[in-house]
């Protein structure tokens, strides 16, 4: 067995959880995970996936002893004596899900101007909320790529110190942006000032802004290298830092061992975050072949949230969104779609990343359908959310750099 295969073993053996399959849907539960603390428990099952193998095993047999997976073998193998049992019959087993791209903090029903209504605290309180809403749809881990006072690092925390219940977490804290662009507050008037710490210019800056957000609990950076679809006065393709901006951001957070994911809809702006190194292109819009190309010449992988212009296009006006957000999203969300389905044919790495807040948190797994939908098998999209969602998140940074994996706001879109 390589090392690394060995190393996504261990991380599956950690997230199994149950889950039933029925007429292509995917319906999550939780029950294995909160089974095993100090004791012996032996899972039987129907089914089980591997997803490192990619085909369904038949009648597996799992053993867990004080809450880890001690051994998988087949059903009638030996069990350690005092075990105690549990058969799922017609169920089938599934490693913990992965989204890597959420924003755990936000609620779509408060789009607009709605949000001002509240203190800044209430989104700490959402987000608690809805980490409980996210393992219980079957996500064991998420990557939260944008949130505002360093909230998702203290539901982290919380949630590590069992005062909470959610998924671990991977925090991004902030998503960096230049002035005026995607990640900056662009919906007020000179004569309203809105703190932003994110809001980095120039090198130098931008290497101060991920050293300050590492401090304080950065375990992965996000940044806005194009426009987006939430932001007021931006357009949706248009770069918003240069390729020397880039590279500055993405040397200095690989040199502190961090992944680099950016917000990126235009060509231009996904072309040179890849020339920069970064590891995942979260959206990749209105990618072309030559992102394509560059994509697998690079080795990074695309995350494209592509379930959620159902709920943007049906939900947002009734919701408060701008309008500009609404005409945008009209404009993109079929041509995402569409580059999606292009990028799988081309063969380029994909991992599940969803964007909830923008559709509600709980709601993730919804994305599955979407993605065997326009293009890929439903292992694939399986795949997309275990194997390479791990493989991803856990390889060390390009080109260098040490691994550091530990165990609302305008970025989203």
């Amino acid at each position: 067995m390589t090392t690394k295969r060995a190393s996504l073993n261990r991380i599956f053996a950690r997230r199994m959880i149950a889950a039933a399959i029925s007429n292509g849907a995917i319906l999550l539960g939780c029950g294995v995970a909160a089974m095993a603390h100090a004791d012996t428990v032996v899972v039987s099952a129907d089914r089980m996936i591997d997803v490192l193998g990619a085909h369904v095993v038949d009648r597996p047999q799992i053993t867990i002893v004080d809450g880890r997976i001690a051994a998988v073998a087949a059903q009638g193998s030996a069990v350690p004596e005092g075990a105690r049992r549990v058969d799922l019959k017609g169920m089938t087993l599934l490693p913990g899900l992965i989204d890597m791209h959420t924003h755990i903090t936000a609620d779509p029903r408060y789009g607009g101007y709605r949000g001002l209504e509240f203190t800044d605290n209430f989104w700490t309180v959402v987000g608690v909320a809805n980490a409980k809403k996210t393992l219980e749809a079957g996500f064991t881990t998420i990557r939260n790529v944008g949130s505002d006072h360093f909230d998702d690092v203290a539901i982290k925390q919380g949630i590590e110190q069992g005062i909470v219940v959610g998924p671990r977490i991977v925090p991004a804290t902030y998503a960096i942006g230049a002035t005026g662009g995607h990640c900056d507050s662009t919906e007020f008037p000179p004569s309203i000032s809105v703190p932003s710490p994110q809001v980095a210019n120039g090198p130098e800056e931008l290497r101060a802004t991920v050293r300050k957000l590492r401090k304080y609990g950065a375990e992965v950076i996000k940044f806005c290298g194009t426009g987006g679809v939430f932001s007021k006065t931006d357009t949706v393709g248009g770069q918003q830092y240069d390729l020397t901006e880039m590279k500055a951001l993405v040397s200095e957070a690989h040199m502190l061992g961090l992944k680099v994911a950016v917000h990126a809809h235009g060509a231009s702006g996904i072309k040179d975050a890849i020339r920069a190194g970064v590891d995942t292109i979260e959206h990749a819009s209105l990618a072309d072949e030559e992102a394509f190309s560059l994509a697998k010449q690079h080795g990074t992988w695309f995350s494209m949230d592509i379930y959620n212009d159902d709920y943007i296009l049906a939900e947002g006006e009734k919701d408060g969104m701008f309008k500009e957000s609404l005409e945008k999203e009209r404009t993109i969300g079929l041509k995402q779609r569409q580059t999606f389905q292009a990028a799988v044919k081309a063969g380029v790495k994909m991992i599940f990343g969803t964007d909830a807040g923008v559709y509600p948190n709980g709601f993730n797994a919804r994305q599955f359908a979407t993605m065997v939908k326009w293009g890929m098998t439903p292992m694939q999209a399986i795949q997309a959310a275990t194997a390479n969602a791990a493989e991803a998140q856990m390889s060390a940074p390009s080109p260098s750099g040490a691994t550091a994996i530990s165990s609302r706001s305008r970025e989203i879109r």
